[in-house]
């Protein structure tokens, strides 16, 4: 499959996070039953610290509970190892051994609507630098002091890349799309006005911990899996 390159997208907008235990797929419905405990959702949400940085908590509650993070029948059939990104569901899935995956929602802008295909996590980078791109700037002058030029925003739990960044490369080339963390925990699910993919910092957090390196990632951006 051969996706099409977006306009520039730089824009997109150690504690380590509980991880879920192993079940099997015969354990699993597709959507499984969301009463996860809340003692156990206030751990997975929590503050934390990371790299100096102290990530403020989520009010999971007032989230829609299928964008929790949660350990699902895998939909894809894709390899173990494997990202998909179902953009139409606002759902990002890492493919397990087993039948299983983890899956994440995500909210997407204008860029995340604008690549599909098959790539290669080719580069990640902890507390990246928020460069905007021209046109952003073009739009909102103000934003010029973390312009290229300028050397970016700094890293922080304010910048819209949030605690991680995972930049994709399809054929040696970066096709300018991202997965990021973000500190805007209310627009998972949602379409927001830019960036590409976002995930809450605690999920682009385990995302960051669990996935392979140089890990092979397909975006949908057709209704795929029900």
């Amino acid at each position: 499959m051969i996706g099409s390159l977006s306009a520039a997208t730089s824009g997109c907008a150690t504690s380590t996070p509980p991880v879920a235990q192993p079940v099997t797929a015969t354990q699993l419905e597709p959507f499984p039953n969301l009463g996860t405990p809340d003692a156990e959702l206030e751990a997975r949400y929590a503050a934390f610290e990371d790299g100096g940085h102290i990530v403020p908590a989520i009010p999971y509650r007032q989230m829609d509970p299928k964008y929790y993070r949660q350990q699902v029948v895998d939909p894809t059939g894709e390899k173990a190892g494997t990202v998909v990104v179902d953009t139409p569901n606002r759902f990002l899935y890492l493919v397990e051994e087993g039948g299983t995956a983890m899956r994440y929602g995500v909210g997407i802008g204008r860029q995340g609507f604008s690549w599909q295909g098959e790539g290669i996590i080719h580069w990640r980078q902890h507390w990246p630098r928020w460069k905007p791109p021209s046109e952003m700037i073009a739009r909102q002058p103000e934003l010029d002091r973390y312009s290229v030029a300028n050397g970016g925003m700094d890293p922080g739990v304010t910048n819209p890349l949030g605690a991680r960044a995972l930049y994709i490369f399809q054929n040696g080339q970066d096709t300018l799309y991202r997965l990021h963390g973000s500190p805007e925990w209310q627009s998972i699910g949602k379409s927001v006005s830019s960036g590409c993919v976002r995930l809450t910092n605690h999920d682009i957090v385990d995302l960051y911990q669990r996935i392979p390196y140089h890990a092979r990632i397909v975006v949908h951006q057709a209704p795929t899996f029900g």
